[in-house]
Formats: structure tokens, sequence, C-alpha cells
């Protein structure tokens, strides 16, 4: 059951308009406009922010030439919060893998469950040894399984 409007509380609000603020930014300002979304006195709503914003932004720019400029700019913004700063790796590693560059099977499988659930189910990731590898020792059966119907 959704709340009226009016009975919202107001992190749900200011998530939805950080949403749709990142959504319109350009770049130019994004940076800015993440450092201030982190800001917010609910820590782990602007965090759900930012990373729905990273997730989208690193998925359009994932194997584009324009990733690591992004990746390096938002890393600086994201600091040291833990989730974000791994998550950013990992889409960083999804890349390496994707553009078909060296990667070591550690750097794999000590991966998160999103990072291996993520690498076998999307399109970009098309690597006969990383499929290979999260076929045998993926973490999860559903892993091991999607990357066995991929290899």
């Amino acid at each position: 059951m959704s709340l009226p409007p009016d009975d919202e509380p107001p992190e749900h609000r200011r998530y939805h308009s950080y949403l749709r603020a990142l959504e319109g930014v350009v770049e130019a300002e994004e940076a800015d406009l993440l450092s201030a979304v982190l800001r917010d006195d609910d820590p782990a709503m602007a965090e759900a922010a930012v990373n729905q914003h990273l997730e989208r932004r690193a998925a359009e720019l994932l194997t584009g030439p324009g990733f690591p400029a992004w990746a390096a700019a938002t890393a600086a913004v994201v600091g040291d919060r833990d989730f974000l700063a791994r998550r950013l790796r990992e889409w960083a590693l999804l890349r390496t893998v994707a553009l078909d560059e060296p990667w070591t099977d550690e750097e794999l499988l000590t991966a998160s469950d999103w990072f291996q659930r993520t690498a076998v189910t999307a399109r970009f990731v098309t690597s006969p040894a990383a499929l290979g590898l999260l076929a045998e020792h993926g973490r999860t059966r559903r892993v091991r399984n999607a990357a066995s119907g991929r290899g």
C-alpha cells in the first residue's frame, strides 16, 4: 500500500528528488551534485541514491572511452564510503573483463555476489575464460548455472 503524497516520509521525497536531479545532471556538474547528495542528513538514503545513479551511469559508460575519467571523478567523490567504493571498483573490473583486458582468477572469485551475478547475466561480458571460471568456481549455484549456460 502506498502512502498518500502528503504522508510520504521526507527522506523518500528527497531520495526521488535526488534521483531526478542525478538523471538530468550534466557531466560538468555531476561530481558537485553527488557530493551534495552525500551530505544529506540520512547517509543510508543518500548512499542508496548515489548507488542507483552509479549503476545507471556505469552501465551506460562501461565500454566507452569516458568510463575511466568518470570512474576516477566518482571515486574521488565517494571517498571512503565502503559500499560505494567497492561497487565502483567492481564496475571497473566488469569493464576490464568486458574489454578482454588482463584480470586474475582471484579478482573474479573474491568479488561480491553482485559482481558475479552481473558478470554472468550482462551481455557485455563474453570472455570464455571468465565465464568458464565462474561456471566452475562461482560462489552460488545461480552464478555457476548462468555461466555454464553462456560458456
